[in-house]
């Protein structure tokens, strides 16, 4: 696997994982943190989506198999669209067009899965307001039921960027436990040598109400776009 680190511009390989993912600290600074956690917080209550464990947004459309009606994504977001884009892992003919923005209260999480075929297979996501800790499972191509074995995890730090692509994209998938702590364990958090901070053996990290906003590209979209007041 490589990252590159924002930090000290360099590439760092890591053993035991697959290829590219990256992962960049402190992508963007506490005045936009605050800056998007004030527009999201602001938002018409129609605007959120309330499931069982969390809540979320949907920006620029709704994906859908038979194809996403596309929105025009507010200046606010499209700014940080525009920062990830900047890192040309996006291809010009696949820009992203859609922001999925969950809500994460301390304790909820998300059940193992992958994004699947509605998506280009990259995941941009930028943390917001609290860490968390992302566990990844091999894909079993199995109809037996059993608990997936936890392969390795990423601590996502708050203002960080993390970029899922390639063999991580299809052969994986990442959940994040429903949890109130996370405990630094070196053997199976893999990014740690390259986080914005240090982080002990043992250490329990607290978590806190997180955004996350994930940022994708959705291939199949209609010609119309709405604007939304």
């Amino acid at each position: 696997m490589f990252y590159f680190s924002l930090k000290n511009n360099n590439i760092v390989h890591l053993p035991q994982v697959p290829d590219l993912a990256i992962y960049i600290p402190n992508f963007i600074t506490q005045k936009e943190e605050d800056e998007i956690v004030k527009h999201v917080n602001k938002a018409p209550l129609p605007k959120w989506t309330q499931l069982s464990h969390r809540r979320l947004q949907n920006w620029g459309g709704i994906p859908h198999p038979k194809g996403m009606i596309a929105e025009e994504i507010p200046g606010w977001l499209q700014k940080y669209i525009n920062q990830v884009s900047s890192y040309n892992v996006f291809e010009k003919e696949k820009l992203p067009n859609h922001v999925l923005i969950n809500e994460y209260l301390p304790g909820q999480g998300i059940m193992a899965h992958s994004d699947g075929p509605l998506f280009h297979p990259i995941v941009t996501t930028i943390s917001c307001g609290s860490h968390t800790l992302l566990d990844f499972y091999k894909r079993v191509n199995s109809t037996e039921q059993h608990q997936p074995d936890l392969k390795f995890s990423f601590l996502l730090e708050r203002r960080s960027l993390f970029i899922l692509q390639g063999d991580l994209y299809h052969n994986y998938l990442h959940s994040i436990a429903e949890t109130d702590t996370d405990v630094v364990t070196k053997s199976v958090i893999k990014n740690l040598n390259i986080c914005g901070e240090r982080f002990s053996e043992g250490q329990t990290l607290k978590r806190g109400i997180r955004l996350s906003l994930t940022i994708r590209h959705v291939p199949k979209t209609s010609k119309l776009k709405l604007k939304i007041g």
